[in-house]
């Protein structure tokens, strides 16, 4: 699939780091470090702009080793941009730490996946079928 994108950035377009990657990991474009305090949450820039087809989404992630040895990871995970944003790809970063995170220009601060998505047309009805499950949720299926 091939997606337009304009990159205002400093840095190379994203890639996939192996040949079954799901995402490709997205980088800072800042001109200065930025200092992410202990539980404080920033708007972080890329410098890039996308052009979804119809019927796809961009999916924005954390980095699991970001989060994991840093305790950073994306507030609004996953985070979607939709097929008819044209503005800048930002993400927005937290610091779940009890360490200041200083995010430097080029850093890789997240994942992106192209995923496909439908869209839903509602059916009003007066009951759902039945299934096995029911209405159980959080727990329902207990410890195993």
């Amino acid at each position: 699939m091939k997606i337009k994108i304009v990159n205002r950035s400093k840095h190379s377009l994203p890639e996939y780091a192996t040949p079954l990657s799901a995402g490709m990991d997205l980088r800072a474009n800042i001109a200065e470090p930025i200092v992410l305090n202990p539980l404080e949450r920033k708007l972080i820039p890329t410098g890039l702009f996308i052009e979804l087809p119809a019927g796809f989404e961009a999916q924005i992630r954390p980095r699991s080793g970001l989060a994991i040895k840093k305790g950073v990871t994306v507030l609004n995970s996953p985070g979607t941009i939709d097929a008819d944003y044209r503005g800048e790809v930002c993400i927005i970063l937290v610091n779940l730490s009890n360490e200041v995170f200083v995010i430097n220009d080029g850093e890789r601060i997240c994942q992106m996946i192209i995923a496909a998505h439908g869209q839903a047309e509602w059916m009003e009805v007066e009951e759902l079928g039945e299934t096995d499950r029911g209405a159980g949720g959080f727990g329902h299926t207990g410890k195993k």
